[in-house]
């Protein structure tokens, strides 16, 4: 029997109360919404400070817990049911996960794994201004349910006239013209409640960067030229695969992909997966992620979990190309000599390395070498010798909040991110967590190695 069409316009009661909630779709009914959260978080950060005054260490401390944990609810909720920039930036900020308080973080975790759906009858008004048709009249079979709910857009699982399973990834209406708006408002609400414990010149920089990336994603023509690129990149290849491109259905705001079934990563777990299928899996994303950046020069740097998915005959797919970086010939040769020289345990080029790449401020403070020492000890442990390194166990995250909070202001003014490896270091800092998640075991130096050097002489 053919799949029931479930794609006319019945709206029902649910759908007209849910769809109250997602009425924040223009530039200044989201300024109102944010302003109100910040408003409410203002006030409840500068109420519990005032009562820390006339408390005990003890009870300051549960005061605060209680704050962050209620500020993180509150922060996700909102931030879940407007999509667009302010969801990509709790996702983003979520990853980095020892750099606010452990309660926001948690509550912000949720923005990676799920999010609230954008009722149906609004994801087809937006189909039909995108494609010029109801989805009855485009496909065979629309699923009303949504398959997945992102940040910028909503999947929804479909059937083309010529039979394909298809899925279709649809933009949620006013996403685009409320980024800078979003941007601004979401990081004031950073910086007010002190919520991320970095300088300001970081969050201004990362806060660039998420807008530009944000910027490509919102173009759905970019994406499409991304997965032609790396559709005919993969297109043999033994473990690697790429959804393909249907062109006639879609737009800069309607993307439709073959339909390619996998496993999220939270479910990659035993007995389905065991333990030598997860280390194989970890070993063949980084070897994938290294290759990208240091071959193809061209690199997938959203490493949201969503974006990936598994098989257990340790196939990985790679969804969602909206934001590709491509890496320079310069980017390429300081990350390579610096690999190098870390892989080495020389510390007296690293300094030089970080002036090339544009981190280490020629006008800033001195920094010992002792500095760069214990950054190398911390960065390189997974790599410091041959032996598999559990990354289930890892503690480098933890060392290196340690390591920011200690240093946070002694050696303020002589580092600055570098827009030209950050979305490299976004990469490689964002799977990092996918090793944890995989719980992976797996010996990574000679990879390194064999990635940056090969058909080199020796």
């Amino acid at each position: 029997m053919p799949p029931r069409n479930n794609v006319g316009n019945n709206v029902t009661d649910n759908d007209k109360k849910n769809e109250k909630r997602f009425k924040a779709t223009t530039p200044g009914k989201r300024f109102f919404k944010l302003a109100g959260m910040s408003a409410s978080i203002a006030k409840n950060y500068a109420g519990n400070k005032v009562k820390g005054m006339f408390a005990d260490e003890e009870v300051k401390k549960e005061n605060q817990e209680a704050m962050y944990a209620d500020m993180g609810i509150r922060i996700a909720e909102t931030l879940g049911e407007m999509k667009g920039a302010v969801m990509k930036v709790g996702q983003i900020v979520s990853q980095v996960k020892d750099l606010m308080p452990p309660e926001v973080a948690k509550a912000l975790e949720t923005l990676q794994k799920e999010s609230p759906p954008m009722p149906y009858a609004m994801i087809r008004r937006q189909l039909i201004r995108s494609l010029g048709d109801e989805p009855e009249a485009l496909f065979a079979h629309f699923e009303q349910e949504p398959f997945a709910a992102a940040s910028i857009g909503q999947v929804h699982k479909a059937i083309t006239k010529d039979g394909v399973n298809c899925i279709v990834k649809i933009q949620y209406p006013g996403v685009k013209e409320s980024c800078d708006s979003d941007l601004k408002q979401i990081k004031r609400l950073f910086k007010m409640a002190g919520l991320v414990k970095l300088s300001k010149e970081i969050v201004d920089k990362t806060f660039d960067e998420i807008r530009d990336m944000l910027y490509e994603e919102l173009d759905y023509n970019h994406e499409a030229e991304n997965l032609k690129f790396f559709g005919e990149h993969y297109k043999n290849h033994p473990y690697i695969i790429v959804p393909e491109y249907i062109e006639e259905l879609s737009s800069e705001t309607v993307l439709t992909l073959s339909y390619v079934e996998g496993d999220s990563l939270q479910n990659v777990k035993s007995p389905k997966y065991d333990q030598d299928m997860r280390n194989t899996l970890a070993y063949r994303l980084f070897d994938t992620m290294g290759r990208q950046i240091y071959e193809l020069q061209r690199v997938h740097c959203d490493p949201h979990p969503g974006n990936f998915a598994f098989r257990p005959d340790g196939s990985i797919i790679i969804y969602d190309f909206g934001a590709v970086k491509e890496v320079s010939d310069k980017t390429i040769r300081i990350h390579k000599s610096l690999i190098t020289d870390a892989l080495e345990g020389k510390t007296n080029t690293l300094e030089k390395h970080l002036v090339d790449m544009g981190v280490r401020q020629s006008d800033g403070p001195d920094v010992p070498d002792s500095y760069f020492e214990e950054w190398l000890s911390i960065i390189m442990e997974p790599f410091n010798n041959d032996d598999p390194f559990d990354f289930s166990q890892s503690r480098v995250h933890t060392r290196v909040a340690k390591k920011l909070k200690k240093d946070a202001f002694k050696y303020l003014g002589a580092f600055q991110p570098s827009p030209e490896t950050m979305h490299v270091d976004r990469v490689l800092s964002g799977h990092y967590w996918t090793l944890i998640d995989l719980e992976a075991n797996i010996s990574l130096r000679g990879l390194i190695k064999e990635i940056l050097f090969e058909g080199q002489p020796a």
